[in-house]
């Protein structure tokens, strides 16, 4: 019996300590424990309620907001790609490093070939994991019509993801999707735009210039972007976000 109750009990523990040691989520779990022992009494007193179990208690505190939560720089830069892929019509696409709900969705209007370092391995119709490295994509040149990539080089050569360290990973990246582009071929790109800088092991942040430069030889169709205050902003100049804290740049590159 003790051995089926000891991870809940270490779970439980979790929930309940982890908070004390982040001091964001400190400032908020105080009155979020507030109102959940508050729910949690009042729960417990309704008729018809189930059994409460202590080792089953797990405390979720910060979700009774205003508005709801969520990242937009996934939410527009996803919402923008695919658009984009739907409205070209191709019949196979190929995405590196990009969510996986995005390659889901994806794969419901067109095949998809997913690569990544760390393979999805899902049954899904319409869809190949393929396990790879961005700095060596497994294509020849000039071979795919429709390629995306979407807030994944930021990440290259920083080894949050078990990738190899690399200073120069974002750049090599860039030029091993160039590589395997094909002539007229269309590539939807996303990453955090703004003053140039490395959090290391998160991210890089890049200007748009730079980007622009790291694809040289490929035609920017359209860039877009969600701005530092979260705001969707479409067909803009890229030197609009130049000087942004941690903004993200939507680019449609064309070989």
């Amino acid at each position: 019996m003790r051995k089926k109750r000891y991870p809940k009990f270490i779970y439980f523990l979790h929930q309940i300590i982890t908070p004390i040691f982040d001091p964001i989520k400190l400032l908020h779990c105080i009155p979020g424990y507030t109102w959940f022992i508050k729910d949690l009494i009042g729960y417990s007193k309704t008729k018809g309620r189930e059994r409460i179990s202590l080792l089953d208690i797990s405390p979720c505190i910060y979700d009774k907001t205003e508005t709801s939560g969520f990242d937009r720089h996934y939410f527009y830069q996803d919402i923008w790609a695919f658009q984009k892929i739907y409205e070209s019509k191709v019949n196979y696409h190929v995405d590196v490093g990009s969510r996986v709900d995005f390659v889901g969705f994806l794969s419901k209007i067109t095949k998809v070939a997913f690569v990544d370092i760390r393979p999805l391995k899902v049954n899904l119709e319409n869809f190949d994991s393929i396990k790879g490295d961005i700095r060596s994509l497994p294509f020849k040149d000039n071979s795919i019509q429709s390629l995306s990539c979407l807030h994944v080089a930021e990440h290259i050569g920083l080894g949050r993801y078990g990738d190899s360290l690399d200073p120069h990973g974002t750049k090599k990246a860039a030029k091993e999707l160039i590589r395997v582009l094909a002539i007229n071929g269309n590539l939807y790109f996303s990453l955090p735009v703004g003053k140039p800088r490395l959090c290391f092991n998160a991210h890089r942040i890049h200007s748009p210039k730079q980007i622009i430069d790291y694809f040289k030889g490929l035609k920017l169709v359209e860039f877009s972007g969600i701005d530092d205050e979260g705001n969707f902003q479409q067909n803009i100049n890229p030197s609009t976000l130049e000087n942004a804290k941690y903004a993200c740049g939507l680019f449609w590159f064309k070989k």
